[in-house]
């Protein structure tokens, strides 16, 4: 059974970073495509990234040039680092797994960016 382990949310003042890492079990991580999402308060889960099996990387507008995705396959984990945090970045973010045309979600951690 797939279970992810999310990590590294908290509070931050705008300009400020965060890492999330996303420890993930019962799937076969180096063949799965990982993305992480995010939801704000009355909005809709939206996409930020994407790190494919290959490592080839994709991004939001939103967030490009500002956060990096990467992956562990050796630690089956994926994280995301966040700089330049504004407040519009507050949310709880999601890692998100396709593999093998099968999906998953982790539980989410909240991120929260203000003065």
């Amino acid at each position: 059974q797939a279970q992810f382990v999310e990590s590294g949310g908290g509070l931050v003042q705008p300009g400020g970073s965060l890492r999330l890492s996303c420890v993930t079990s019962g799937i076969r991580f180096s063949l799965a495509d990982m993305r992480w999402y995010r939801q704000s308060p009355g909005k809709q889960r939206e996409w930020v990234a994407t790190i494919n099996m290959y490592e080839s990387k994709s991004y939001d507008e939103s967030v490009k040039g500002r956060f990096t995705i990467s992956r562990d396959n050796a630690e089956n984990t994926v994280y995301l680092q966040m700089n330049s945090l504004k407040p519009d970045d507050t949310a709880v973010y999601y890692c998100n797994a396709l593999e093998d045309f099968s999906e998953y979600w982790g539980q989410g951690t909240q991120v929260t960016v203000t003065a």
